[in-house]
């Protein structure tokens, strides 16, 4: 017996062909048994994000804030951009750990 072999990008393109109700199952599906088999740590989960740089509208999602109260974060010194690339602000994973840790606190 020949079994086929998927890549993602083969199963993210099968996937995008799906009719909206099945796309809504697949996803159900993958979120209930993604991480039943092992207790997966911060570190495996997210390690690959550790020095990965976030735009402001990622940032503001992470904090779970909206995108003008994190300009006024960035204008009040809370926040301040790891790199600006024309207008586009750029920040690191870790500056918004140490916000979002402040901001629990409060």
């Amino acid at each position: 017996m020949m079994s086929i072999v998927l890549t993602a990008e083969d199963l993210f393109d099968q996937v995008k062909k799906m009719p909206i109700n099945e796309r809504i199952k697949f996803f159900s599906l993958v979120a209930i048994n993604a991480f039943q088999e092992a207790d997966y740590t911060h570190e495996q989960v997210f390690g690959h994000l550790r020095n990965a740089s976030f735009s402001a509208q990622e940032a503001a999602e992470f904090l779970g804030i909206s995108l003008p109260t994190l300009r006024r974060h960035v204008q009040a010194g809370r926040l301040k951009p790891a790199s600006i690339r024309s207008r586009r602000q750029l920040f690191t994973s870790a500056d918004l750990k140490l916000l979002k840790h402040k901001m629990s606190k409060k």
